[in-house]
């Protein structure tokens, strides 16, 4: 059993797990709505309420799943007092800080809701705005990001933002302008048709994309307050390898031979091409090669590009012997 399915077994514990009926009288549940949170202490209780008076205005069944990422404030002891106070609340405290892709996909787990919408209040999404997401999937949308507008964060956050949202576009072809907001709702057949890990939560919309969904966005307004900065290198690496993350696996998850092997043959013909003439300039008596740059780039490339193109066959073996428990195409309708 994983760290993370021990936690969700904990977390089951102190739940109140009490189903609230929909105005048809159906225990069927129409919305789960999952909300991380992370040393937020001062502003659990406004954001709750704000949520609550929000859903209270739907004309549906609902469901609120609060996760505590391991704040190291009095964050988890607020959630708690509500979740022991609300019947229709659901908490879940994380053993150590996994991350918005943990606590989305333990969330995930534990909801019953139809529709599914997920928000870090590290981004302060003002939840009045959220029946307008909901709209979005009523017109047939599968997946609505919630576009933050107008921007409370910081200039550098608006410009790192812009700057993944510009990459993002061109790898996917989307046309979104706040992909990685942290906010989204989706219907719950999104989430069952594609796996989410590490940080690929803010890449839901490409890994839907694949699968063929309807997307969209709508704008949301943030509230006003203090927001992380993004100053760490580490992070922009992070961000920067899970893009590489995403182009792999939405181009080349069942044929990596594509990737590597084109990569790798680029390699070889460029370090052979270097080490025939080195060849022939040593063979026509043009002059010495040891020890020359040259001679050790033609080398290095030649092997490299062969290691890759041998990486990319063993990939496609096991691609070929695991194929049957690989899918990677949704089906939307049969008519027999």
């Amino acid at each position: 059993m994983s760290e993370l399915e021990r936690v969700i077994n904990l977390s089951e514990k102190i739940l109140h797990r009490t189903e609230q009926a929909s105005p048809a009288g159906s225990t069927e549940m129409s919305l789960s709505v999952i909300v991380s949170f992370y040393n937020l202490e001062q502003n659990v209780d406004e954001y709750f309420h704000l949520l609550k008076s929000t859903l209270d205005s739907l004309n549906e069944s609902y469901e609120i799943i609060l996760i505590d990422d391991n704040s190291q404030d009095g964050t988890y002891p607020n959630l708690l007092k509500i979740a022991q106070e609300q019947s229709h609340v659901k908490l879940i405290k994380m053993r150590s800080r996994f991350g918005e892709a943990s606590a989305f996909e333990a969330g995930f787990k534990l909801s019953m809701g139809k529709k599914i919408i997920f928000y870090t209040t590290r981004v302060r999404p003002d939840a009045r705005d959220l029946p307008k997401l909901l709209a979005k999937l009523d017109q047939g949308y599968d997946l609505v990001i919630g576009w933050r507008s107008p921007r409370q964060d910081s200039l550098l956050n608006r410009f790192i933002s812009h700057t993944f949202n510009l990459i993002t576009k061109m790898i996917s072809g989307l046309k979104l302008k706040d992909i990685n907001s942290g906010i989204l709702a989706m219907n719950r057949d999104v989430l069952e048709n594609i796996q989410i890990y590490g940080g690929l939560n803010q890449f839901i919309p490409l890994l839907a994309k694949k699968q063929g969904y309807k997307i969209t966005e709508e704008k949301i307004a943030q509230l006003p307050g203090q927001f992380r900065q993004s100053r760490s290198i580490s992070e922009y690496l992070q961000r920067s390898l899970d893009i590489l993350t995403v182009i792999f696996l939405t181009k080349y998850s069942k044929k990596p031979i594509h990737f590597l092997g084109f990569v790798g043959g680029i390699l070889t013909l460029f370090g052979g091409i270097i080490d025939l003439y080195l060849f022939f300039y040593r063979i026509l008596g043009y002059g010495s090669i040891a020890g020359r740059p040259l001679l050790l780039l033609g080398a290095l490339s030649l092997v490299i590009g062969i290691q890759m193109i041998a990486m990319g066959l063993i990939g496609e073996m096991i691609i070929f012997t695991h194929a049957g428990d690989i899918k990677e195409y949704n089906i939307e309708t049969i008519i027999e």
